[in-house]
């Protein structure tokens, strides 16, 4: 149910947005609106506002929207007091800040919601590099467990995500990538990630994996720190503090032990013994059955002890003020969309796998995932998103905002408007390159469901 919603937020946020660019511009440029429609299909909603009596609407099916303007192309103007503000009528330039309108929309929204967390705290975890594993990039470049990243080639990271981002970007363009760290002792020190052997594959799936980074995962010992309220765990006897001593009388040493036996025994009843204030105790805990990933796996409800020393060694959090938190929202609206063009021209060039394009589903799914993480999560998956969306509306595909502005550029060097005749094949071949976008979208995601 949250997928659901998050994903149809998602929608409406975006779609509302990239229609509203389009919609503010033309009024200022002049032009009549007669309708402005979120979704398409039967309308579940409708009112006229305004003194041009606008039509707003709210469709059924909402994977998308327009903003109907008065055009002569498309039906006679009746009366003669409208004629100056048909969009047809409008100058090259009007017509193309209209046009542009929508995607600058959505990207502008982007900067929004980056400067608002931004300024309001984004935690990560710390790159601190977890085991490394022999005959990986990060082996050989001689990097250590526990060395903490904080630059990548000119690019300062914080955050673990910061190093997925760095390293995408920068392995598009470079072979070696100059890595800063600082080891356990504090010293700084400058390695050579070799990058050259990622495959088109990789960039679908983990990048860092295929290098051999991985995060730094603390031996989290086998003892109870929260339960969840009707959860298995509580159900079945466990309390806050026990320690985990065996499963099925397997000795139970670390957290990951006692989450793999709870994980493969989903509706089957495991005898766990527990230490609980220094008496040994026995009990019967049947983990409850969640779906993930397609598959049936156990969980008893229940989260590690964490102590508080090392969780604050693992996090951190960045705060911008203001000025500086937009500059930064800003360049990152900027390098997310310059990267995004870099794997569309990728995917054009065979150097990135088309398997890393994602249709509705996964965006759905990836929209109930950082819901459920939390609000901070979500803003950030809701930018990614609406900088995809401004981005691909400007690609020069007829049918597409970008297709409009290309035929406006041409008219302004030809002189005069591209002919109804090359518009007409024009929207042909748009609409099958679309199509052609769209079916692979959907075949990947149907992969992504069956595959996993």
């Amino acid at each position: 149910m949250l997928t659901l919603a998050a994903f149809l937020l998602t929608l409406a946020v975006l779609i509302t947005v990239h229609e509203y660019g389009h919609y503010q511009v033309a009024r200022w440029c002049g032009v009549k609106i007669l309708c402005f429609s979120i979704g398409f299909g039967k309308p579940i909603y409708r009112r006229r506002f305004g003194r041009d009596q606008t039509e707003f609407i709210v469709a059924a099916l909402p994977l998308g929207g327009y903003v109907k303007m008065l055009d002569e192309r498309e039906a006679p103007v009746t009366d003669p007091a409208d004629l100056g503000r048909a969009f047809n009528r409008q100058s090259v330039w009007k017509r193309i800040t209209i046009v542009a309108a929508g995607p600058i929309a959505n990207l502008l929204l982007a900067i929004l919601l980056y400067w608002v967390l931004l300024m309001s705290g984004v935690p990560g975890l710390r790159p601190l590099l977890g085991e490394v594993s022999a005959n990986t990039a990060v082996a050989q470049a001689g990097m250590q467990t526990e060395d903490l990243i904080v630059r990548i080639g000119n690019t300062a990271v914080n955050t673990w995500q910061d190093v997925r981002w760095a390293i995408l970007q920068e392995s598009l363009q470079a072979k070696s990538l100059e890595i800063e760290v600082k080891n356990k002792q504090g010293h700084a020190l400058i390695h050579q990630l070799d990058v050259s052997k990622i495959k088109a594959d990789d960039v679908e799936t983990d990048i860092l994996d295929s290098l051999g980074l991985a995060l730094y995962r603390p031996v989290l010992p086998a003892q109870i720190g929260e339960i969840l309220a009707g959860s298995a765990a509580e159900r079945d006897g466990l309390q806050v503090n026990d320690k985990i001593i065996s499963v099925n009388g397997e000795g139970i040493t670390n957290w990951e032990a006692f989450a793999s036996m709870v994980q493969k025994n989903p509706e089957k009843t495991l005898k766990v013994e527990i230490q609980r204030n220094g008496t040994a105790m026995h009990f019967n805990v049947t983990p409850d059955a969640i779906d993930k990933n397609g598959a049936k796996v156990g969980r008893v409800g229940a989260a590690y002890l964490m102590n508080q020393a090392e969780t604050n060694r693992l996090m951190t959090e960045i705060k911008y003020a203001p000025l500086p938190a937009l500059s930064r929202a800003t360049r990152q609206t900027w390098d997310t969309s310059i990267f995004s063009l870099k794997m569309l021209g990728g995917m054009l060039t065979g150097s990135v796998s088309w398997k890393s394009m994602g249709g509705p589903i996964t965006i759905g799914s990836a929209a109930g995932k950082s819901a459920s993480a939390g609000w901070k999560v979500f803003l950030g998956f809701l930018a990614l998103i609406s900088i995809s969306l401004g981005v691909l509306n400007l690609l020069p595909v007829p049918v597409l905002d970008g297709g409009h502005l290309m035929y406006y550029v041409v008219e302004i060097f030809k002189g005069s408007s591209v002919s109804d005749a090359v518009m007409e094949v024009g929207q042909r071949v748009g609409i099958a390159l679309l199509g052609l976008l769209m079916v692979s979208a959907f075949y990947n995601d149907i992969n992504r469901l069956i595959l996993g």
